[in-house]
């Protein structure tokens, strides 16, 4: 973990609000639109403005300072628009360097102190940003919105469904693909549709990734809400526990959305083998319709398919160009959480046949002008039954 990944973390530990959203086009400048600043969430709203502040005035103005990444402050101002229901932060001065396009896709964390004074943090690539999500047990799916550090309020039924779900744990920890399959038996007795995976894919994979991560929190909480109340007897205690946590979250987050994903494919009747061997023992998250398909010669490759699964991606795209020969000409598709990547990077994954596959209510946070490139969760599986023949 980066030094600055831990003072962002620390930041948000002793501060008195946060915030965390990835930045988007419009953010960033990308478009080249007059928004010249950051858009901020309602949601976050008390930490800009009180109540009273807002109600009374169409337009709210104040000025703000903001030090940035630990290390150089600058003056900014914020706004409530009334007219538009939306807050922004703009004024940052010339020379700023997060407002580019490359940080289109960066997460921007902002946090507020005690005393008025507010910090903020950019991170730019998959590890820092895996990283910070990982420490407060987030999703890309949970941002845009205050980071709350206390148990998640969850609703009163999917509470008791997690309660008797830990309850009856005879492990510490359940393997990743039994946490997985437990958020969406959850989620099915919640909103009793057993037919979403089919009806509404992306819909399917943003509840079932975002009640697993909850459910997660609470078995968590429920393992080591003792230990981390009661105090610790030294500082190698508490650093042997941290990394424990931090370890065991960093491995389940990057099978989760593989898990959602596979249940998906199974309720839609789709074939596919997880983690197939392609040439030089190379392992596509998934490949369409089998193994042997594709080492067969005689087997189109027009009936073939790969997609990776991957939460973040700014980096590690590139991962994903080599993982099957046979197919190096055609698309490779790609399933990932990612919110916003900048215009410079999409258009480097055309060039190399990278088709983006994100959930559907994600897609906003591109650059408007390459949005149509980038496939739903739904638009996948349907192309995926009919390269099948599946009706």
């Amino acid at each position: 973990m980066s030094e600055l990944v831990i003072k962002a973390i620390d930041a948000v530990l002793s501060g008195k609000d946060s915030y965390c959203k990835f930045l988007t086009a419009n953010d960033s400048g990308e478009t080249g639109g007059h928004q010249s600043g950051v858009l901020i969430s309602k949601t976050a709203q008390r930490m800009l403005f009180t109540e009273k502040e807002i109600k009374e005035n169409h337009i709210c103005k104040k000025a703000g300072k903001i030090l940035w990444q630990d290390d150089f402050e600058r003056e900014c101002t914020f706004t409530w628009y009334e007219s538009k229901n939306e807050l922004q932060i703009t004024g940052f001065g010339r020379g700023f360097p997060f407002l580019c396009p490359e940080y289109t896709g960066a997460l921007f964390v902002f946090i507020k102190e005690e005393s008025g004074f507010y910090k903020g943090f950019v991170f730019n690539t998959d590890d820092d940003i895996q990283d910070f999500l990982n420490s407060f047990g987030l999703t890309p799916a949970e941002t845009n919105r205050p980071i709350v550090i206390d148990s998640v309020k969850l609703a009163n039924k999917e509470k008791a469904a997690m309660n008797l779900y830990i309850e009856r744990l005879m492990v510490d920890f359940p393997s990743s693909i039994e946490m997985s399959n437990a958020a969406q038996s959850i989620v099915f007795d919640i909103y009793t549709n057993d037919h979403l995976s089919i009806e509404n894919p992306d819909s399917a994979l943003l509840r079932w990734t975002e009640t697993e991560y909850r459910l997660f929190r609470e078995i968590e909480h429920s393992r080591y809400g003792d230990t981390i109340s009661k105090g610790f007897n030294s500082v190698d205690d508490f650093i042997a526990l941290a990394n424990q946590v931090l370890n065991r979250r960093k491995s389940r987050a990057g099978k989760s959305l593989e898990h959602h994903l596979s249940t998906i494919f199974d309720d839609n009747k789709i074939i596919y083998k997880a983690q197939a061997i392609t040439e030089g023992n190379k392992k596509p998250d998934f490949l369409f319709p089998s193994e042997e398909a594709y080492h067969d010669m005689n087997f189109s490759v027009d009936k073939l398919c790969t997609l990776a699964a991957k939460t973040t991606c700014k980096d590690r795209w590139r991962q994903i160009l080599n993982e099957a020969d046979r197919l190096r000409d055609k698309n490779k598709y790609l399933c990932t959480m990612q919110q916003g990547i900048s215009s410079a990077q999409m258009d480097e994954m055309q060039a190399e046949k990278v088709v983006l596959v994100v959930p559907k209510p994600f897609i906003s946070s591109y650059p408007k002008d390459k949005q149509d490139r980038i496939w739903t969760i739904s638009k996948f599986v349907d192309y995926v039954k009919e390269m099948e023949g599946i009706n």
